[in-house]
């Protein structure tokens, strides 16, 4: 190595290093831009050819955004006008048959208006009580968002040349960088995609058993069914669960059993064998390596770890299968 290429190499090294700096404040929403880049680009490509190159992004994002703003604001709302409303003792809940069963069970006097009312009010508190720190948070996230549509636009319009770049700079023949990509993108499609759909797919499912089962709003925790989803094993659970055991404590035993089951059975299947099944069919991956992918993935990057976690592990079993079949072909060459 000579003096002009070792100055470039620190050059390099320098630059990455004050680059990983400036980027890491807004590494989330750098990561969450990508992956919604990513996952419309599909939309892009049909689009394009009737809108152009530079107004097709704007639509795509427009649509997306409404789709997205829309129902997680109705979540938002439904949540502050419920806490507010157990705040001032007001609740769906049937707190006199739940009081009447606890005394009958235990022989205890228990006030579950008063213990409602008081857990809505310390949430309330907890989640908007500081009004400096929600005002601070909401700038952050603003600027974090505005960032995100930005990169969105200029990846979906420019994502095509960076990937031919990305090509020509890699130091691999271009037929070998090119079997890569393919098979990096069919692996992190088959992660992304099925594990939206599965999370869709179970929270849809759960909503349908909270509404026979009578289980009051149904249709908003089906929303929070399809959230909680995403995360394999234990997402919705999280909600059938104590809504079957609502139902057998306010005297609905035969409702709550059978929700019980209804999620252990139907709800868990799908977890336990959808997951598997639509991922592995698009990924080729082992449904274990997606699980540790996204607790994994949370643990180390937060909320869009969900989906970066499983696809950082598939690339890397996509990249390891790649070099394993360049290597024997260049074993092969040079046997022959």
């Amino acid at each position: 190595m000579n003096r002009e290429q070792g100055f470039l190499l620190a050059v390099l090294f320098v630059s990455a290093v004050v680059s990983l700096l400036i980027v890491l404040p807004f590494l989330q929403y750098v990561l969450a831009a990508i992956v919604a880049a990513y996952v419309l680009f599909p939309l892009y490509e049909r689009v394009r050819p009737r809108l152009g190159r530079r107004v097709a992004p704007l639509a795509v994002i427009a649509a997306a955004t409404v789709a997205a703003v829309l129902p997680l604001g109705y979540v938002v709302l439904v949540l502050i006008r419920d806490l507010s409303a157990l705040a001032r003792g007001e609740t769906t809940l049937d707190t006199g048959t739940l009081e009447a069963n606890i005394r009958a069970a235990t022989g205890q006097e228990v006030d579950v208006s008063e213990s409602v009312s008081t857990l809505g009010d310390e949430l309330l508190s907890v989640l908007f009580g500081n009004v400096t720190e929600v005002v601070s948070l909401g700038s952050r996230v603003t600027v974090g968002l505005l960032l995100s549509v930005f990169l969105v636009y200029y990846l979906l319009r420019d994502g095509e040349r960076f990937v031919a770049w990305l090509i020509d700079v890699v130091p691999m023949s271009n037929a070998v960088c090119d079997r890569l990509i393919e098979r990096i993108d069919r692996t992190a499609w088959g992660v992304i995609v099925g594990h939206l759909f599965v999370a869709l797919l179970q929270g849809v499912v759960g909503g349908i058993g909270l509404l026979v089962a009578g289980v009051p709003n149904a249709a908003f925790w089906t929303f929070v069914m399809i959230l909680l989803a995403l995360l394999p094993l234990i997402g919705a659970f999280l909600v059938w669960a104590p809504a079957a055991t609502y139902l057998v404590a306010v005297g609905r035993p035969g409702w709550g059993v059978f929700l019980f089951v209804y999620g252990l059975v139907v709800v868990g299947l799908i977890d336990n064998y959808a997951r598997p099944i639509v991922i592995d069919r698009g990924a080729h991956l082992n449904p274990a390596v997606v699980i540790v992918g996204v607790f994994g993935g949370v643990y180390a990057l937060g909320m869009i770890g969900l989906f970066l976690g499983p696809v950082v592990l598939a690339v890397l079993v996509a990249t390891v299968e790649a070099v394993d079949e360049e290597y024997d072909e260049l074993a092969d060459g040079t046997g022959a």
